[in-house]
């Protein structure tokens, strides 16, 4: 018996929040945020955990980085959102109720506004939420910690692009496993 706050394979989702074009000189790290978001995301297909994505207002952010794009699944949809919360949007909580998970891996921007939105409402629908802390970030390094003591009280659990896709994969024998692992080094 695994521990429920550990993540699984059958029970998660990937989440990638707003990872926009327009980002890419303003954002705090942004070079490490999509890199390894574009890891999670690479594990995660890996690992058929299914995998939605957002952009905030796309007309004037611009869509989503090449470095993430270009590894979705063939025929993925991109939500269109104008609201802060991706659970504003009902076309997005349409699309994770019919996932039928239950926990939802986060990655994306901006940490204290979309990030954090989304994290709150999505723990108030009961989803347990797990955050990769080293796939995200916001504009400015001072607006991190605050969002993060808040979803942290909140019932958020924390992660790591790694060790999110370590405990996906659970074990060395996963026939799965020396992929991710040549994946983890790059």
């Amino acid at each position: 018996m695994r521990h429920p706050g550990l993540l699984d394979r059958e029970r998660a989702v990937l989440l990638l929040i707003d990872l926009q074009e327009s980002y890419r000189r303003v954002l705090h790290g942004w070079d490490g945020v999509v890199t390894r978001a574009a890891t999670l995301l690479r594990g995660c297909r890996l690992l058929d955990v299914p995998v939605l994505i957002t952009e905030q207002y796309p007309k004037g952010l611009g869509h989503t980085a090449a470095e993430v794009a270009s590894h979705l699944p063939p025929g993925t949809e991109v939500v269109e959102k104008l609201s802060m919360s991706c659970a504003g949007s009902a076309r997005l909580t349409d699309d994770l109720a019919a996932t039928g998970r239950t926990q939802v891996l986060i990655a994306g921007i901006e940490t204290h506004a979309c990030i954090n939105q989304t994290v709150h409402d999505l723990l108030a629908l009961r989803y347990q939420v797990h955050l990769a802390r080293d796939a995200t970030s916001s504009r400015r390094a001072a607006d991190v910690e605050p969002a993060w003591t808040r979803m942290l009280a909140a019932g958020m659990l924390p992660t790591t692009s790694e060790q999110a896709l370590l405990e996906l994969v659970r074990t060395a024998e996963a026939p799965e496993f020396r992929s991710l692992q040549q994946l983890l080094k790059e």
